[in-house]
């Protein structure tokens, strides 16, 4: 079982820095920001693999703290929204492309440091 949660956390990892990290690159740049679809396959990824994660441990009879992972849920829920419904418009606001980015990095900053 371990093999497996430790599977589905390095995808949930891939997930993440396909988010960030098309954040990131476009928030270095000079251009207009838009949401790529690595940023939209990035955020389902990390549902998906998140929701696995969370069966898996309780499967284990590993404790899961049901109130961080359902904060950590509401916030993807809010960032694969976004990206979602903006992802076919060429140019995005950039308040709007910020708040994904910070979601995102606050979502990281929960998962680390909520113990």
């Amino acid at each position: 079982m371990d093999v497996l949660i430790h599977l589905f956390v390095g995808l949930h990892i891939i997930g993440i820095a396909s988010l960030l990290g098309g954040f990131l690159t476009q928030a270095m740049g000079e251009g207009t920001a838009r949401f790529t679809p690595a940023m939209l396959h990035g955020a389902f990824t990390m549902l998906v693999t998140g929701v696995v994660l969370v069966g898996l441990n309780q499967a284990d009879d590993q404790s899961v703290n049901n109130i961080k992972i359902g904060v950590k849920l509401a916030l993807l829920i809010v960032i694969l929204g976004l990206v979602y419904v903006k992802r076919d418009e060429e140019k995005v606001d950039k308040g709007l492309f910020g708040l994904v980015g910070l979601l995102t990095t606050a979502n990281i900053f929960i998962a680390v440091l909520w113990t």
